[in-house]
Parts: structure tokens; C-alpha cells; sequence
């Protein structure tokens, strides 16, 4: 019983360690995006998910969008709102750049300003909770 007990400690620590901060641009943690997909807002409150299919919930579990292997990003009536290219870029349903997810996680606005971070995160995540799907 006790190495059960070790391996669940062990296991809770690992699952807790993939767990990625939200940054606003003065560093202040907004939630977090942990690694099943469940977002979390700066107190710790499930707030929505981002199922493995891509499938973007609400803390009531609606689905109110959905990310493409693609990077579009489409609203609850399938109708595109965006997209992710490789590159971080970030477009508006008419196709017009209003961002980027940089590699290392900065997130810029259409003028180059970092607006927060998402360090770790999928950039198409992270461009879901910054440009598309405000949680609060």
C-alpha cells in the first residue's frame, strides 16, 4: 500500500510540473493551461478546457469552439474565426494578421507589443486564449 502511495505522490507531482502560466505583458499570472487541457483562471478555478480533439469548452462544458490540426480556429456554429499558422502568426477570419505566438511563448499583438506569455503551451492554445476565447 505504501508504494501506491508513493507512486500516485509521484505521479500528482509529475502532472502538476506540465502545468503552463498565462502571462499578461506586466508578467501577471493569468491562469494557467495544465497539460489535460483544463484552464484554470488566476485563482485556480476551472474556467473551460481544450479537449484532445480540439474541442474548446466552458466551465459549464459547452463546447464554444474548436482548434484544426490545421490551426483554424472555428466558433460553436463551425464558422472560422481564425487561424494558427506554423510560424505563430496569427489571422482573423478575413485572413488579415492581428498576432503572433513567438517559440519561446511571447505573445504580440499586430504591432509587435508583447501583450502576455504562454511559455510551454501549444501556440494554438495559446492563441485560442488571447486573440479568440477570453476566459475569464
Amino acid at each position: 500500500m505504501n508504494s501506491l502511495l508513493f507512486i500516485s505522490a509521484i505521479l500528482a507531482t509529475a502532472c502538476a510540473g506540465f502545468a503552463q502560466d498565462i502571462r499578461d505583458s506586466s508578467g501577471t499570472s493569468q491562469g494557467k493551461i495544465e497539460a489535460d487541457g483544463t484552464i484554470r483562471n488566476s485563482s485556480g478555478t476551472s474556467v473551460g478546457r481544450i479537449d484532445k480533439d480540439g474541442t474548446i469548452r466552458n466551465s459549464s462544458g459547452t463546447g464554444i469552439g474548436k482548434v484544426e490540426s490545421d490551426g483554424t480556429i472555428r466558433n460553436s456554429s463551425g464558422t472560422s474565426v481564425g487561424k494558427v499558422e506554423n510560424d505563430g502568426t496569427v489571422r482573423n477570419s478575413s485572413g488579415t494578421s492581428i498576432g503572433k505566438v513567438e517559440k519561446d511563448g511571447t505573445i504580440r499583438n499586430s504591432s509587435g507589443t508583447s501583450i502576455g506569455s504562454a511559455k510551454g503551451i501549444d501556440r494554438k492554445w495559446a492563441a485560442v486564449h488571447f486573440f479568440f476565447f477570453r476566459f475569464p
